[in-house]
C-alpha cells in the first residue's frame, strides 16, 4: 500500500511517537500549526471515519483523550482542538483516518472561519427525520 501513515505504522517512516496501542498510533505533526501539534491515527487503514470498525473508533476516543491530556499538560496550552476531516473537500490530505490535536495558546495566530446560517424549523423538521430514517435503516 502506498499510504505514508501506513508506512509510519509499519516503521517503514521514521516518526516522533507519542503514543501507540493495539489499535491506535500517536506522533507529532512534521507541519505543526503549534508547538505539541499531533497526529492520532488507527493503525488499520480506513480513509474516512465512517469506515472505521466500532473497535478502532473507541480506541481512537480513548488515545485522543489520553494524548490530549498529556499533551496540554506538557507544553502548557490552555485549551486545544481536536479536528478531523473526511475527504478531499473538507480538507483530508493524507487518505487515511486521523485526528488533528491542535495545543492553542494566547496569539498563536490559528484560525479557522466558522460561519453560522439560519436554520429554519421547516428544514430543521425535514433533515431530523431524514436522518432519523437513515440511522434506523443502519441499526
Amino acid at each position: 500500500m502506498d499510504c505514508i501513515f501506513c508506512k509510519i505504522v509499519a516503521g517503514q517512516i521514521p516518526c516522533h511517537k507519542l503514543y501507540e496501542d493495539a489499535r491506535t498510533l500517536a506522533f507529532l505533526d512534521i507541519g505543526p500549526v503549534s508547538r505539541g501539534h499531533a497526529l492520532v491515527l488507527p493503525r488499520a487503514h480506513a480513509v474516512m471515519l465512517d469506515e472505521l470498525g466500532a473497535d478502532d473508533a473507541t480506541a481512537i476516543g480513548q488515545a485522543l483523550v489520553k494524548v490530549g491530556r498529556a499533551i496540554v499538560r506538557a507544553v502548557g496550552a490552555e485549551a486545544w482542538n481536536v479536528l478531523q476531516n473526511n475527504g478531499e473537500m473538507a480538507g483530508q490530505l493524507v487518505p487515511h483516518v486521523h485526528f488533528h490535536i491542535v495545543p492553542r495558546f494566547n496569539g498563536d495566530g490559528f484560525s479557522y472561519r466558522w460561519n453560522p446560517r439560519k436554520l429554519s424549523d421547516d428544514d430543521a423538521a425535514a433533515l431530523k427525520d431524514a436522518i432519523a430514517r437513515e440511522l434506523g435503516s443502519r441499526q
